[in-house]
């Protein structure tokens, strides 16, 4: 058991690499075999995880979680396969659905929201897979279940039905049945909603009109308000199903809530008129502004009292979102483009280069530069700790915000407590006036004490100072040693990784 906790705080560690998890990995690997239960699930949720960012990890284990795929434990079986869909190829998805599917009503909604989120993934990554995918979903909507279990699945096919124009139709029809016997108030709005902007682009919408006026009869305020609306752009975007709606939208105003009265009044009345620009403008699109900002408006308008209309073109428009372009899936083999080189490589290019820095062995990680001064001083001074197997090395960086001083020989130097011992110090030549410059101190690690994950240091910045010639920046010829006291946070002494080790540490496992 501490071999496992000890692979999973490597696991949790931030910005790891493929190339960093690898012997985590390979433990998890060895525990898929082991003939209790509780490490067989726990090594196989670790994975879970892993699989979710770096999928190519825990490629090496697909072997082992194929063999956990008849476990006896659903938990462990259906925690498997979610890894297998994110690992495994496209060829492998048809018997993956169809081994999960003969369990699933077995297992808790949980697991099953797992499940879900896995097929989410794999929609992404294989579209032409979305008929298998939609057939599955739809079993597992007619199941019982609570509401996180039926969101998951319906958001699951919302995302299927956006992203793949030939799946469109199975997609709504799946969610018109749904919404005939759904007890869950919003997610019968967003089916509606949807219905509503992608039915009428089907080349037979009339269809969807029965499931969406049953919903007027039927249902709750909240849900009759939507269908209106849904109604509404049907009628907009199609000529021929115009007088019917325009009948629809006429008993709906009988209805015995305020909001779906005023909704069938307001789009019978913009219906009427016939103009594609008004269907546009009120229809289509909506209000544009933004919802926040209009009720703060509202708000202030109702505070003072006016004989003046509320002007709706006061109000700031809302911010249209941005979606990134997706990149173009080629499988043509080219030539493989140079990288650029990452923060950790230029750090341990920059360490290598110092002869003091040569046997300390390879950098395993950088800190987040911390500001050891405020920026309006004399010395700006801000730190970043690099690790090493035994070491450490503070890099100090230096600014000189004083046009009349040019500093020389500039050290930090640390003075720890407990068993760490300072070895050396790397003084920055000089700092003139606005020019950072970088000073290194190496510490060496307890012996005694290796899993020694914090320590208390005062630093002192020396330097020989030479008054300058503010106009002219020329340094007199004498100059005179000073100091400056820095501080340097204890709690932050090393990084931010331990911080999530011992947060990781709190919690519990549970098998």
């Amino acid at each position: 058991m501490v071999i496992y906790e000890a692979a999973s705080a490597i696991i949790h560690l931030p910005n790891c690499t493929a190339r960093e998890l690898a012997p985590a990995v390979s433990v998890l690997q060895l525990f898929c075999s082991s003939p209790k239960p509780a490490l067989r699930y726990a090594a196989v949720r670790t994975l879970n995880k892993v699989a979710m960012k770096h999928p190519s990890a825990v490629t090496a284990c697909n072997l082992d979680l194929e063999n956990l795929i008849t476990d006896s434990n659903r938990s462990i079986a259906t925690l498997a396969i979610t890894t297998l869909l994110k690992t495994g190829s496209e060829s492998s998805v048809d018997r993956l659905m169809k081994q999960i599917s003969s369990f699933v009503s077995e297992i808790s909604d949980e697991f099953k929201v797992v499940v879900v989120q896995a097929i989410s993934a794999l929609c992404q990554k294989y579209p032409r897979k979305h008929s298998v995918m939609m057939t599955f979903l739809s079993n597992m909507l007619r199941d019982d279940g609570g509401f996180e279990y039926k969101r998951a699945i319906v958001d699951c096919i919302i995302s299927i039905v956006e992203e793949n124009p030939e799946s469109k139709e199975a997609g709504l029809a799946h969610l018109c049945e749904f919404i005939e016997d759904c007890e869950h108030t919003v997610l019968a709005t967003k089916i509606l909603h949807l219905l509503g902007k992608e039915g009428p682009r089907t080349p037979v919408p009339s269809k969807y009109i029965r499931f969406i006026f049953n919903r007027v009869v039927l249902e709750n305020e909240a849900v009759r308000a939507a269908a209106v609306s849904a109604l509404a752009k049907f009628g907009a975007q199609n000529e021929s199903l115009l007088p019917s709606i325009l009948v629809l939208l006429q008993r709906c105003m009988m209805d015995t809530d305020d909001e779906v009265r005023d909704r069938a009044t307001f789009y019978l009345n913009v219906l009427q008129q016939r103009q594609m620009a008004l269907n546009a403008t009120y229809i289509f699109n909506g209000l544009t502004v933004s919802v926040p900002g209009m009720e703060k408006a509202l708000h202030q308008y109702t505070l003072e009292p006016s004989e003046k209309p509320f002007d709706m073109k006061s109000i700031p428009l809302a911010m249209a979102p941005v979606f990134e372009q997706k990149a173009e899936i080629t499988f043509v083999a080219t030539k493989p483009e140079k990288l650029a080189p990452s923060r950790q490589d230029i750090f341990q290019e920059q360490l290598a280069a110092i002869p003091e820095f040569v046997n300390i062995g390879p950098l395993f990680k950088s800190s987040e530069p911390v500001q050891l001064t405020e920026a309006e001083t004399e010395y700006f001074v801000r730190c970043i700790k690099h690790m090493f197997t035994n070491h450490i090395v503070f890099q100090f960086d230096c600014t000189n915000t004083l046009n009349d001083q040019l500093l020389e020989k500039v050290t930090v130097q640390m003075e720890p407590s407990d068993s760490y011992e300072v070895l050396c110090c790397i003084p920055a030549p000089s700092l003139p006036y606005n020019q950072p410059g970088i000073c290194y101190t190496l510490v060496r690690l307890p012996d005694d004490d290796p899993t020694a994950v914090a320590g208390t240091f005062s630093c002192t910045m020396k330097f020989t100072v030479r008054d300058c010639d503010p106009n002219t920046g020329a340094p007199d010829e004498d100059g005179y040693d000073d100091e400056y006291v820095v501080s340097l946070p204890s709690r932050e002494t090393f990084f931010d990784t331990f911080a999530t080790l011992s947060d990781f540490c709190l919690e519990r496992t549970f098998f």
